[in-house]
């Protein structure tokens, strides 16, 4: 049917009219997309242009080198070595097995290193490096490089690592590096981005671990261009860091070389620290371990071996063990009794060989007894009533308050793993830990440094020198940091009366000097070092009443681990204190036996500063100390050869 023109035009205006919105909407779209593109592209342009080359080029960090460890002699005790490690790229190398098959026929491969790096090669982008082995010598390193052509992938590098030369010497003092592990970043608030650098070492215990955050230092950076994989194309800039702090420690190490000689494969420790500044010259806990085997990772085996060694070679004896003081004590409560005016050096106790408390026989040492004593026979002699009597007047309290006045209880405040405050009980901390009342017994058991009473040997060590010294020294380690020197700590008056301490240096000489002294075996003969010392014997286990009657099993008969520990702890010279020193000895027996001749040959060695001269021991021991001396030198030579090998 046909339209009408009218109709036709009408129909035609109205399509006009759409073809114009239409074509208006078309252009205006067009309008924006245009204004859009000049915005994104000149007005935006340098923003993008920022971008895109942040994109292209990355920051990388450059790992700052570990401040090093030296004595106070200047002797290194850590450093960094250059080494050379061999690592391989996954994406180069193609077949990765047949590359390693071909690497191992050229260099040994330690087997636990090849299956970490495996692992870490899996977990890695195909274009990183991954360390495949560490310390290769450099006949490797040429072989690798000769045969470079049939070991795509894989590359020769120079690298630093932690050297400890001392070894198993320092090792409870230093310490030791180690990767960081997730539970290391775990344990941070605020990570340094440079612990997230692969295979990036820190300290896992000791001065390493203590003062990480001086020997670290500050990582450096550099910028390099990368691809749009991420796999770096080229360096183009660098910004070297600011490497660690040297640390300069108080220790000898010739001194602690012959302390960790002198107590062999014994369970023990020994500390030497300067009676005039505080400095800690020898602090040596045994048996010990070689520090290097952590560097890298030690091997299940060698952990083992440590881990199941009754001795407990990994852990640090001098600050972390703590021991019932034993008779080293009874200094504590002879001054605190004399400071508070209940007993006077010439008031006497008589031993029966036993005082009956509470229904209970407390027991001394001696079965028989040792009569009337004062207070310089009661210590020469280490009788046990004296003690027990005299602290039943002067009370727990006031033996607690003393005992912290000259050190023990405290945690001292040094860079070293695991420092142990010890234990001086008195009657709120039982109420507070154990819910319980104090008893008289627990006071007559304190007296003597057993029951609740701990200490360390680092403890006992800093007690001999306050004692010696009048003065509240405390503990140094640190001597300087990158040769600015750190205040010595020698302390303040105790505020003691200076007769009461007179009287206990006194009697102490007696145990040493004195022919019915417990020490008088140990004694040094040489005027101008003759010591002041006191030994100590410290149960393990409960002697029951049918056993006391048949007679007390002696300790060489019993099993080692419920012998009796042994301890000893001196200062000399006598007339001018230069050195104070503890050794105990776990389930050694006596320390009459046991320890006091350790601390004897210590004590000489540290006061001559080289072998002492047989003249200095008495005449019946000479041939054996000379037997001894030359064993313990052949021993240290050998160690020497070791370290020159490790350098």
């Amino acid at each position: 049917m046909r339209r009408h023109p009218r109709e036709l035009h009408g129909l035609n205006r109205k399509l006009g009219r759409r073809a114009l919105i239409l074509g208006g909407a078309q252009a205006g779209f067009v309008g924006l997309l245009a204004l859009r593109m000049r915005h994104l592209q000149v007005d935006q342009a340098d923003q993008f242009r920022l971008l895109a080359e942040e994109n292209r080029i990355n920051l990388r960090l450059i790992p700052p080198a570990r401040g090093e460890i030296f004595d106070r002699e200047g002797r290194v005790l850590a450093r960094n070595s250059q080494s050379y490690r061999i690592v391989m790229v996954r994406e180069d190398a193609g077949d990765v097995e047949a590359i390693v098959s071909r690497l191992a026929r050229l260099v040994e491969l330690d087997p636990d290193d090849l299956d970490r790096a495996m692992t870490e090669m899996q977990r890695s982008a195909p274009f990183l490096p991954i360390t495949v082995a560490e310390r290769v010598a450099w006949e490797d390193v040429s072989r690798v490089a000769v045969n470079a052509p049939a070991l795509p992938g894989v590359t020769p590098e120079v690298g630093l690592t932690r050297v400890y030369p001392r070894g198993p010497d320092l090792a409870h003092v230093v310490g030791y590096v180690g990767p960081v592990s997730d539970y290391d970043l775990d344990q941070l608030e605020d990570p340094d981005p440079v612990l997230r650098i692969p295979r990036f070492q820190i300290g896992k215990v000791g001065v390493e671990a203590k003062e990480e955050a001086l020997l670290r230092g500050r990582a450096g950076a550099k910028r390099v261009e990368v691809n749009a994989t991420g796999r770096v194309m080229r360096e183009l800039d660098r910004r070297e860091g600011q490497p660690g702090a040297d640390l300069q420690l108080t220790i000898d190490a010739e001194l602690q070389s012959y302390v960790q000689a002198r107590l062999g494969r014994q369970s023990a420790s020994a500390v030497v620290i300067d009676c005039e500044s505080g400095d800690l010259v020898a602090i040596a806990s045994s048996p010990s371990f070689d520090p290097n085997l952590f560097v890298r990772g030690i091997s299940v085996a060698d952990y083992r071996a440590l881990i199941e060694d009754k001795y407990r070679p990994l852990a640090n004896k001098t600050v972390q063990g703590i021991y019932p003081p034993g008779s080293t004590f009874k200094m504590v409560t002879a001054l605190a009794g004399l400071e508070a005016g209940i007993v006077g050096p010439d008031d006497t106790v008589y031993c029966p060989g036993f005082l009956e408390v509470s229904n209970r026989r407390f027991h001394c040492w001696k079965r028989g007894g040792h009569g009337h004593v004062d207070l310089e026979n009661s210590l020469k002699q280490s009788c046990d009533v004296y003690y027990y009597s005299l602290a039943l007047e002067v009370g727990i309290d006031k033996i607690s308050e003393m005992a912290q006045r000259l050190g023990l209880g405290v945690r001292h405040d040094l860079p070293m793993s695991a420092v142990a405050a010890g234990l001086t009980p008195d009657r709120a901390w039982k109420k507070r830990v154990h819910g319980e009342e104090w008893l008289i017994g627990d006071t007559a058991n304190a007296s003597i440094g057993q029951g609740f009473m701990l200490a360390s040997p680092l403890q006992l060590a800093v007690m001999t020198a306050r004692l010696a010294t009048g003065r509240s020294l405390s503990p140094r380690l640190i001597k300087s940091v990158d040769g600015v020197e750190r205040p010595e700590t020698p302390g303040e008056p105790l505020g003691l009366n200076e007769n009461n301490l007179r009287k206990m240096r006194q009697a102490m000489y007696a145990v040493s000097n004195d022919r019915r002294g417990t020490a008088y075996s140990s004694r040094i003969i040489e005027d101008a070092f003759r010591m002041a010392g006191k030994t100590g014997t410290s149960q393990v286990r409960n002697i029951t009443a049918a056993e006391r009657a048949a007679g007390v099993i002696r300790n060489e008969d019993l099993p080692w681990e419920r012998r009796d520990h042994a301890l000893f702890v001196n200062f000399a010279p006598y007339e001018s204190p230069k050195y104070a020193v503890a050794v105990v000895v776990e389930h050694g027996g006596g320390g009459s036996t046991a320890a006091a001749p350790i601390a004897r040959d210590i004590t000489l060695q540290a006061l001559y500063g080289d072998t002492p001269p047989l003249s200095a021991y008495p005449t019946a021991v000479r041939s054996r100390i000379q037997a001894q001396q030359e064993r313990l030198q052949r021993e240290r030579d050998a160690r020497e050869a070791g370290e020159s090998d490790r350098a």
